[in-house]
């Protein structure tokens, strides 16, 4: 079941691609809304229920004092782990890079995006690495808590969708094929999966309460750190800055009645 929902999350990347092919522009209200939504969702169940989780776990096998420092710690070696990986992947290839559906029918851009076509595999691998941390966060959290789980899956499958937007059109102009670029967004997306199948084959040995708090903490910085350095700039960049904020607290209340209802 947690490996099925950080594949579907993943393959969210694929319906992004299809819309840029499809729609004729894009609707940035929806778009700024869902974003905010997203980030509502991961911010709220990471403070709430992942990081509350994780230190409940951790003071179990460690005692309180010495459980809180790990659970804090972890928490911020998450937000390192992405960041740094963000920092890692130039601009150029960035797949959070934000691009919108128009640009499909601008030959002025032509030229903006050739350079793809000669860092073509360099993209594929520095799309695949930033997936990975979002693949393995999915997979843990559904692994641990199917509730809080589904409630990632559905927030990073949200994230995904102008992702695969982002990804469909630097490749479509650099190299002309929608085909290629489908399938390189496609591509994109099936890292996430292949991020919790390694993580899960390296960690299997050493899974216990305290091994599982340590990730479910992590995972809850990564979650945090996706939606301030990501999701919420996204929907600002659409300029639609006050429906991101009606989705964050949206999500947010959302995310608190699944939890109040599945309790």
């Amino acid at each position: 079941m947690a490996f099925g929902l950080t594949l579907l999350a993943g393959l969210s990347t694929g319906i992004g691609s299809a819309l840029a092919f499809c729609a004729r522009q894009t609707n940035t209200k929806l778009l700024s809304l869902a974003l905010g939504l997203s980030a509502g969702v991961m911010i709220y169940v990471s403070f709430i229920e992942i990081f509350f989780k994780a230190k409940q776990a951790l003071e179990a096998d460690l005692g309180p004092t010495q459980g809180y420092w790990v659970t804090v710690l972890a928490f911020f070696s998450g937000m390192g782990l992405i960041a740094a990986i963000d920092k890692l992947v130039p601009d150029f290839e960035n797949p959070h890079e934000i691009h919108k559906i128009e640009e499909m029918q601008d030959e002025e851009g032509l030229n903006k995006f050739q350079r793809l076509y000669k860092v073509g595999m360099f993209s594929a691998l520095a799309i695949a690495i930033h997936n990975f941390p979002e693949g393995l966060a999915t997979f843990t959290a559904a692994l641990k808590d199917p509730s809080i789980g589904i409630a990632i899956a559905v927030a990073i499958g949200i994230h995904n969708i102008p992702e695969g937007v982002a990804v469909s059109v630097p490749i479509y102009y650099a190299t002309g094929d929608r085909k290629k670029a489908f399938y390189y967004s496609f591509l994109s997306g099936l890292a996430e999966p292949a991020g919790a199948l390694l993580g899960y084959l390296l960690l299997m040995p050493y899974l216990s309460d305290t091994v599982f708090g340590i990730l479910f903490a992590g995972v809850a910085g990564i979650m945090v750190f996706i939606s301030l350095d990501e999701l919420l700039p996204a929907a600002r960049q659409y300029g639609e800055h006050h429906l991101s904020i009606y989705g964050l607290v949206m999500g947010m209340a959302v995310m608190a009645l699944s939890l109040l209802l599945f309790a």
